[in-house]
């Protein structure tokens, strides 16, 4: 089933819920740049601990919520960083040493440092990623978006329009599937269906398509019914953004 999982209002309400979601997404990108600068394990872990605590704190998320949000993808980035430690082609060096030795495979002390540096970049993208999509709504982004990035409105609220559309597409293959048995055919997996939900997917971005032109979209300057402002707390945040990521450099 094809579902999206939409921020709760309590954290929608909470501080860092409240604040600029275009903000928001400069710290994560910025963050997650400043990681590629580095292979030493201790920034990225930095910048997960902040993470997680400001989304518990300042978020207000749910320490079950947050950790069934991270599980999946922190299972990845072990494997990640386990398949290249086990790989690495500094494991075929015979003058380095061995950290440890894993049936036939010879793990080197570089290709551990290798594979647990980049299995914690892989965690701290991920945290980052989850506590942005747990404390922000994607409304909210998108009328950021336009209001203070400069997006253009046929742009940003088409791709919100899409992003909302997914859910759709679990109604529409059910339906294609309920479609089949009422012909006597398989209910289950076929690739034909890909073809239906191809064009039930067309017929409905034609209709949003024709929705977003009568009602004038990209046309010209328009009224706002959300309107997003800075705030000072937007500048409190942006300032303490960029402590953690120059003292979580500084460390490495």
């Amino acid at each position: 089933m094809i579902g999206l999982v939409e921020p709760a209002d309590r954290q929608l309400r909470s501080p860092l819920g409240t604040a600029s979601p275009l903000l928001k997404l400069g710290i994560a990108i910025g963050w997650l740049l400043g990681l590629a600068l580095t292979l030493d394990p201790v920034p990225p872990a930095v910048i997960i601990a902040i993470t997680l605590g400001a989304g518990l704190i300042l978020g207000r998320l749910p320490p079950a919520g947050l950790a069934a949000g991270l599980a999946p993808l922190w299972a990845a980035a072990l494997g990640i960083g386990v398949f290249n430690a086990l790989f690495s082609a500094s494991n075929a060096d015979p003058t380095l040493l061995v950290a440890a030795r894993l049936g036939p495979f010879r793990v080197t002390e570089a290709a551990l440092a290798a594979g647990v540096g980049l299995a914690v970049r892989v965690i701290a993208i991920a945290s980052v990623g989850v506590v942005f999509g747990l404390t922000t709504d994607s409304t909210r982004l998108v009328d950021a978006l336009v209001q203070q990035g400069r997006v253009p409105e046929r742009f940003g609220y088409g791709a919100l329009a899409a992003y909302q559309a997914i859910p759709r597409l679990a109604d529409d293959l059910a339906t294609l599937r309920q479609a089949r048995r009422i012909r006597g055919l398989r209910g289950g997996w076929h690739p034909r269906l890909l073809v239906g939900l191809l064009v039930l997917a067309i017929r409905h971005g034609d209709r949003l398509a024709l929705a977003m032109d009568a009602r004038a979209f990209g046309s010209g300057r328009r009224s706002r019914f959300r309107v997003v402002r800075w705030s000072r707390w937007d500048g409190a945040l942006a300032v303490g953004a960029a402590a953690v990521l120059a003292l979580a450099l500084a460390l490495g």
